[in-house]
């Protein structure tokens, strides 16, 4: 991401974080540009981080208008109803983002991306997607993909005290500083697709029960045609059933998916704040670290449970895409 030096203005205002990784990790943040698709809660921590942390664009995509699930999750959305009404949540958000940092460029894609040609992801550096159904994210990451230029993707899901965060950097290298040496590193990353088709029985054997908590009840939200978030505890016998098909056909003993944590994840659909900031900090994070080539980002799940206040990441990837 060669380019043009830090303007005196970019120097200034972003001296404190040059001070941390450098002119040069802060000149390929200030040049990047970022595809945000679903406005949740999380995302808005997300793209507020990114924002101050000083991007070069963000471009948002979300149609859907301001509900009170919105409202009580996503500070970004005043709660004026004047200053949001006849408005889409993408431009909503973009309004508040820009009074964060004016020097990013913030604005708004209208449709599906889904649709539209891979040539559309070119000029992107990151996409991360939300609140849409395993096809989609499958497809916008195959496009990202398709490209012969690297586009970072990520999605992020948070339902109600827990959250996940999936990570395809591609072939990645980066390099750290060990004592006084500089070490090359390179990562290989399964695509989205690959990375949930590893069958459980290829797994390691210590793979966190929210992992497969999170996956049957993906995988019924597919089957069921529901986006993300679309359950209730009334879905609970349909969702036991699959839980027990699953484990049958993957030789996973049932205990590994507790009933008290998929019943948590049926009832808690909302988002809650507090997750919500933690996420989003870490994807903020991940992000920055993907685009700067400072510090070593996670591989390729990341998992969430305010219960018990642990972040645990998870490689799930064939044997082939190890580290």
């Amino acid at each position: 991401m060669d380019g043009e030096e830090l303007t005196e203005q970019e120097t200034a205002l972003y001296d404190r974080q040059i001070r941390v990784w450098g002119a040069d990790a802060q000149r390929r943040l200030s040049k990047s540009h970022i595809l945000v698709y679903g406005m949740k809660g999380t995302v808005a921590e997300f793209c507020k981080n990114i924002v101050l942390a000083g991007v070069g664009s963000v471009t948002l995509v979300d149609d859907r208008v301001v509900t009170e699930e919105a409202l009580s999750a996503n500070f970004l959305i005043l709660p004026d109803e004047n200053l949001y009404h006849g408005k889409t949540l993408a431009e909503v958000c973009c309004d508040s983002l820009k009074e964060f940092n004016p020097m990013v460029h913030v604005s708004v894609e209208k449709g599906d991306i889904s649709t539209v040609g891979v040539e559309f992801f070119e000029k992107f550096n990151a996409v991360v997607i939300s609140c849409c159904s395993l096809a989609k994210k499958k497809l916008i990451n195959q496009k990202c993909r398709k490209l012969s230029k690297r586009i970072a993707f990520y999605t992020v899901e948070c339902r109600g005290s827990c959250g996940k965060i999936f990570i395809d950097l591609q072939d990645y290298k980066y390099s750290k500083k060990k004592l006084e040496e500089t070490i090359e590193c390179q990562l290989e990353y399964p695509s989205f697709e690959d990375a949930i088709s590893v069958p459980w029985r290829a797994l390691p054997k210590r793979v966190s029960k929210l992992y497969f908590a999170m996956r049957v009840i993906e995988q019924f939200e597919d089957v069921e045609g529901r986006n993300p978030g679309e359950t209730s505890i009334a879905d609970l016998p349909g969702v036991l059933k699959l839980r027990k098909e699953l484990c049958e056909t993957n030789s996973l003993n049932e205990s590994q998916i507790p009933d008290a944590l998929l019943e948590r994840l049926l009832v808690g659909t909302r988002e809650y704040p507090p997750v919500c900031a933690i996420i989003g900090g870490i994807l903020g994070q991940e992000v920055i670290k993907a685009i700067s080539g400072k510090g070593d980002p996670l591989k390729n799940f990341f998992f969430f449970d305010a219960m018990d206040g642990k972040g645990l990441i998870e490689d799930i990837s064939e044997p082939s895409t190890g580290s």
